[in-house]
């Protein structure tokens, strides 16, 4: 299996796809430099007078809700909408999940339309599935990955999205599969935006053709993981680590790649 979630690296660094970002202003420059880092191409549109011509020439849509408004809401809506007609695979990330009655709202209108992904920590994935006595910590996680795996059980079954449990353990999973991630490092927990960057390596990853959704999530986490688990190696702290971690996702070997990835396959 590592021997194919490189070759799926590969194939995003050689093809450069277009993936269209309606993320949040906290992230914008984390996940664009992250996209074009592992080869893609970003660009980070929400104009209601653009967004459907955008997603048309995009390989992939993703959806981050970490600050949201009504404008954007409605470009989200649109955005989706025409991935749905031109059949794009697009990906959710429902930041803060949970945290207020609108986000709340929101989350439930994106829901209904069905991500091919939804990435999220263990307190969002919890609060999509509706589970009781769940709470959030603004947009950190107060569980723990493997708390949240019946409620990804639940997200999968309804909506047949594959689901993605980040954590110190990354889950992913859909409705017959389920792989465990054992990379990474605490100190990427220090680092504002890393899940966002996952969601949009994501969306990157669900371009390759020939390739189920399922396999896409893998490789974008694997990579992300191992290479945070290299850059914290040579890192002082958060800031270093973010600026090593770009480095790392660019010049990332087959070598350290297949060194490094720590995996289990659960049925």
């Amino acid at each position: 299996m590592k021997e194919q979630l490189w070759e799926y690296i590969l194939s995003v660094r050689h093809n450069s796809p277009l993936v269209h970002n309606i993320t949040n202003y906290v992230v914008m420059n984390n996940t664009a430099n992250a996209l074009l880092a592992v080869g893609a191409s970003p660009v980070m549109a929400h104009a209601h007078s653009e967004v459907r011509n955008m997603v048309a020439i995009a390989g992939a849509l993703v959806v981050n809700i970490g600050t949201l408004d009504e404008y954007w809401v409605e470009s989200m809506l649109s955005a989706v909408d025409e991935a749905k007609t031109l059949g794009r695979p697009w990906v959710l990330d429902p930041v803060g999940a949970g945290a207020t009655t609108y986000r709340n709202e929101v989350l439930a209108k994106l829901i209904n339309l069905k991500p091919a992904v939804i990435r999220g920590n263990a307190s969002e994935i919890m609060a999509l599935a509706n589970h009781s006595l769940v709470q959030t910590k603004g947009v950190d996680s107060i569980h723990q990955s493997t708390e949240a795996l019946a409620a990804a059980e639940i997200l999968t079954q309804q909506l047949g999205s594959v689901i993605c449990i980040s954590g110190a353990t990354d889950i992913i999973i859909d409705q017959q599969r389920k792989v465990f991630l054992h990379n990474g490092n605490s100190m990427m927990g220090k680092v504002t935006g890393l899940g966002c960057t996952a969601s949009a390596l994501i969306g990157a990853f669900t371009t390759i053709e020939d390739m189920d959704y399922f396999d896409g999530t893998i490789a974008a986490m694997a990579l992300l993981s191992v290479a945070g688990e290299i850059a914290a190696l040579q890192s002082a702290g958060p800031g270093s680590l973010q600026i090593n971690i770009l480095d790392k996702l660019y010049n990332i070997t087959a070598e350290e790649f297949f060194n490094l990835l720590k995996f289990e396959i659960k049925s």
